[in-house]
């Protein structure tokens, strides 16, 4: 394995981690902008309004989108394996 090819397997599994958590981080963003108006518009300042809605909210949108979490880890997986046993002697 030289130089380049280690420099790829890299940016794919940069790549792979920003797939799997960017709906993630969505979720929260969009939640956390809703409680925010919320709180602007009614000045109720509790900080667990803020925290347990994103915590329900995130842990409902991983169960919904784990099949396609799956999907993309495995095949980032398969493609290493694969690159692994093409490299034997």
């Amino acid at each position: 394995m030289n130089a380049v090819e280690a420099i790829e397997i890299g940016r794919e599994a940069v790549w792979v981690m920003l797939e799997m958590s960017m709906p993630l981080l969505l979720v929260s963003l969009v939640i956390g902008l809703v409680i925010s108006l919320f709180q602007a518009l009614t000045q109720i300042q509790e900080q667990t309004l803020t925290f347990v809605p994103k915590l329900v909210a995130i842990f409902i949108a991983m169960v919904a989108l784990l099949p396609f979490m799956l999907t993309t880890l495995v095949g980032f997986t398969e493609g290493l394996a694969d690159r692994i046993i093409g490299m034997g002697p």
